[in-house]
């Protein structure tokens, strides 16, 4: 009696997942359409129109270019490693029953599974990938762009992993619990979760994450502060104040980003910039303005909000259309975690092109809006040459770096971009 109950019971879990599949299908085409829509009206495609990229060698020296095609063929073949590791390691989570079995081994109640399962899989995928992160460690060392001991290094990688790792857990154990609860029904509240949890996490990263990985103070009141407010002032973004995030003790890269929303928002500029030209520091800022200007923090959260939920239900269509080769029943079964993780996996790593492709045309769009702020194309093209040099940029991305890696237009583009723009403002 109690297999046939069991059996019965799976029967009516397989019907009902079943009718699922016409909702979800239904959905994200709905949220696929909306996403699309979205993307379209936000993303300013004009912004890169009929740039070509200048060649290199007409604002570097041959040293320089060397430089920076040495350092990318060295950081190349780590990453590229780590690239194949991620799809062969989610392959295996996915297309095989090998995480499954893995899985099974757990013991516990189901909660507990579920939780200690996901951390796992993402300790597993940590420990596999150690070593080439030691490898692109080194290299930034040979290269003078990381000022971090080997201690401090591995106490970032750390924090890292249990930032993810913790919130991935909770995340595929709410999706385990509902799956386990409404087999056929779990990607509505899945899907709705999903998109407020990345809204939340968008407005709460500043407050929340960013301190775990740098400290800040106000920037001393001198000329750069008071210059720095003036100019968010003038273009109308409010600013709460202007901070310096302590970045050399990580780094001798450049930087500087507008943090936070409304009352909230603030200016945080890289320590290490504070020794460059405060022209150049104005200009950086400048960009990072128009970031704030044109809201694109707002349309990025509802942007990955909608693909959240979009992906939410890919998840719920293609986790049930591959359970059975994973040798899975159920996705409410806690063995499931490793297959969801590997979809999850993957979906982030396919999705990442196209972002790419949105990501360079804001930048862009930023980029004119520092030069429409400040009215200097000398200046901008001056400071992109020097953090193409001081980041050791790649001038010339071969197609697949740029399509996998670029999120923003390369230093060519941007300086033709500045030199296009001078002409016409002209």
């Amino acid at each position: 009696m109690h297999d046939q109950r069991v059996a019965d019971q799976s029967v009516e879990s397989s019907r009902k997942i079943t009718r699922g599949m016409a909702g979800a299908a239904g959905a994200l085409v709905a949220l696929g359409v909306a996403l699309g829509i979205v993307v379209a009206v936000t993303t300013p495609w004009d912004a890169l129109r009929g740039i070509t990229p200048e060649d290199p060698a007409k604002d570097f020296t041959a040293a320089q270019i060397a430089r920076a095609d040495a350092f990318d063929a060295a950081t190349g073949v780590p990453g590229y490693l780590s690239l194949a590791i991620t799809l062969i390691f989610a392959g295996l989570l996915v297309f095989t029953p090998f995480g499954t079995r893995a899985l099974g081994r757990l013991r516990g109640p189901w909660w507990a599974r579920a939780l200690t399962g996901t951390i796992a899989v993402y300790a597993v995928s940590l420990v596999i990938k150690w070593p080439l992160a030691m490898w692109a460690e080194k290299i930034l060392r040979q290269y003078g762009l990381s000022t971090q001991d080997w201690g401090e290094w591995t106490a970032d990688r750390l924090k890292n992993f249990a930032l993810q790792a913790g919130l991935s857990a909770v995340v595929v154990l709410v999706v385990v619990a509902l799956a386990r609860k409404w087999p056929g029904r779990w990607w509505i509240p899945a899907s709705i979760g999903a998109f407020l949890l990345t809204v939340v996490l968008s407005f709460a990263y500043p407050v929340l994450v960013e301190p775990v990985f740098n400290d800040f103070r106000p920037l001393q009141s001198g000329q750069l502060r008071s210059d720095l407010l003036a100019m968010a002032a003038r273009d109308g973004v409010p600013v709460k104040d202007v901070l310096v995030a302590d970045a050399s003790r990580r780094t001798t890269a450049l930087n500087a980003y507008v943090s936070g929303f409304g009352a909230t928002r603030r200016i945080v500029v890289y320590d290490n910039l504070l020794r460059e030209p405060p022209k150049e520091t104005e200009l950086i800022v400048a960009h990072e303005l128009g970031h704030a200007k044109n809201d694109d923090v707002l349309h990025g959260t509802l942007v990955g909000g909608l693909g959240a939920a979009f992906g939410t239900c890919l998840l719920f269509i293609v986790g049930n259309l591959l359970r059975r080769r994973a040798g899975l029943e159920s996705l409410g079964d806690p063995r499931a975690v490793g297959l969801l993780v590997g979809l999850i996996s993957l979906g982030t790593v396919l999705s990442g092109p196209a972002e790419n492709v949105v990501s360079r045309h804001i930048e862009a769009r930023a980029d004119l809006h520092a030069l429409q702020l400040t009215r200097d194309p000398a200046t901008f093209i001056a400071m992109q040459k020097n953090l193409a040099i001081r980041n050791i940029s790649d001038l010339s991305p071969d197609a697949v770096e740029y399509i996998l890696y670029a999120s923003h237009p390369s230093t060519p583009e941007r300086i033709a971009l500045a030199r296009s723009w001078a002409v016409a403002a002209h």
